[in-house]
């Protein structure tokens, strides 16, 4: 499969399993906190892993990265990434207080993050594996709290051997007036994307 020149049949069921995916992590996110959280319509584009750094505000900017490899019908890598300030209200939200957003990450916080990005992430990876009827293992989850260039490396050097396109998908996630921009970063090898594209049909 040629990312380079996708077509548009291939890029809009790209973007639907984007969509797919987001709307199934938003679900796990509600149970989760047992409230309503609302998702504005996820952001998919497919990137060059150089442009990826610049969707969250930079290079420098403070990033929390949550990375599972990807093993089963599809290898691979998939990364949660989420603002520093998103993931301050994405704790706040689960652990019932209010913050300003600027304070330390604790231990218990650093915890709840880890689970967090491991629930969202394996209900976005539960609806491709749902979608395409293939089976998806991920690792255990690697947290790591850096700027967004250092974090986004690890991709590049594993995968910009054979590629250097990544799926993206941002979403926001509502709750009450707390706003979660959350990163979804899938990174099949080519191998694996022309498997979805067949299990789908095209």
């Amino acid at each position: 499969m040629d990312l380079e020149h996708i077509d548009n049949m291939h890029f809009d069921v790209l973007k639907e399993i984007g969509n797919i995916g987001a709307g199934n992590a938003t679900t796990a996110l509600s149970q989760l906190i047992n409230s309503k959280v609302d998702m504005k319509v996820p952001v998919v584009d497919l990137l060059e892993f150089r442009d990826l750094p610049d969707t969250v505000g930079g290079a420098e900017t403070i990033v929390v990265g949550i990375l599972l490899t990807l093993d089963g019908d599809i290898d691979g890598m998939m990364m949660f990434m989420l603002d520093e300030e998103s993931a301050h209200h994405l704790v706040d939200m689960i652990v019932g207080k209010k913050t300003d957003g600027s304070n330390e990450f604790t231990e218990m916080d650093l915890s709840a993050l880890n689970e967090i990005g491991n629930i969202i992430a394996g209900a976005y990876l539960s609806s491709l594996s749902a979608l395409t009827n293939m089976r998806i293992s991920a690792s255990v989850p690697y947290m790591s709290i850096d700027m967004a260039g250092a974090i986004l490396s690890v991709p590049a050097i594993e995968f910009g051997k054979i590629g250097d396109k990544a799926l993206l998908i941002q979403s926001q996630f509502c709750e009450d007036d707390d706003e979660v921009n959350g990163y979804f970063i899938l990174i099949p090898t080519l191998d694996s994307y022309g498997k979805i594209m067949s299990s789908l049909g095209l």
